[in-house]
């Protein structure tokens, strides 16, 4: 029996149609294959996908569905082959599938909580470009910011900043979408149109230099732990922070033995008392 191969397009509305027919059809996930490339079984015949629905009607959960959708956004191998095998063991009753202890709930729940994460990292590491007046009337821009996500998060995380931006027109484009507020209302584009993302990419910060400074003059390289720091700011997102290209010299720093000042070099060279780190 051949292969069914899919492409989705990395969509999950698309992908859950297909498993909707799929499932109707009583196909068995090892007959599927959602690989973006050829099947990896080479003597696979492909096969179509059966038209219309099949007999099986299966009820899930709407936990699931959202469950789905949220894992949905993870970018991997195996992208939505997972996601139908445990939709497949639910809908024939095994709902152990969606638990956090089961093999394939697992995965699950990992990936779940891994897109929560980057969502996150949106949030936290975005820096909006304030646009010089002459310009931001010209595109009907105030701000524009570009971002590298691990996932898609952007259509669904992105409606963060229309709730604390106010009215500001910003703009927030990645090497695959963009999302765009011109003060009402969010405009979510799955292709980022190229002229956006040359907006966004080399915009010119005019407060950068004046924010690097701050960062510079209040670093404490006694306090430094580079593992944290790392988790909680990985590196990738490093260079599109201003203060990005301080954080390796910074740090070198403190490893060659600045650490024994509680201060920065310049605020340590200054007149007054010498702060010691405190020994353990």
């Amino acid at each position: 029996m051949g292969m069914i191969a899919l492409d989705c397009d990395n969509h999950f509305a698309l992908w859950r149609e297909q498993a909707r027919t799929l499932l109707s059809h009583g196909i068995d996930p090892a007959q599927v294959s959602w690989a973006q490339g050829p099947i990896d079984d080479l003597l696979a015949v492909p096969r179509p996908l059966p038209e219309g629905r099949g007999p099986f009607q299966a009820k899930v959960p709407a936990a699931l569905l959202s469950q789905l959708e949220q894992a949905g956004r993870y970018h991997g191998e195996q992208r939505w082959n997972l996601l139908y095998e445990v939709l497949w063991r639910v809908a024939h009753g095994d709902r152990t599938a969606m638990l956090a202890g089961d093999r394939l709930g697992s995965e699950l729940h990992r990936r779940i909580k891994q897109v929560s994460r980057e969502a996150h990292h949106l949030h936290a590491f975005v820096r909006f470009v304030p646009l010089p007046a002459l310009l931001a009337e010209q595109l009907q821009l105030d701000l524009v910011a570009y971002h590298e996500p691990a996932h898609d998060i952007l259509e669904s995380a992105s409606s963060h900043f229309a709730d604390r931006l106010g009215r500001q027109r910003w703009l927030i484009a990645t090497d695959r979408d963009a999302v765009r507020f011109d003060g009402q209302t969010l405009d979510y584009r799955r292709q980022c149109p190229e002229q956006w993302r040359q907006w966004a990419r080399h915009a010119e910060d005019p407060g950068a230099e004046l924010w690097r400074t701050y960062y510079r003059h209040t670093f404490n390289p006694a306090r430094l732990n580079p593992d944290a720091l790392r988790l909680h700011m990985p590196g990738r997102f490093w260079r599109h922070l201003p203060e990005g290209m301080l954080i390796p010299q910074l740090m070198g720093q403190a490893r060659q033995g600045k650490q024994r000042d509680g201060q920065a070099l310049e605020v340590a060279q200054q007149a007054g008392k010498r702060i010691a780190k405190a020994r353990d």
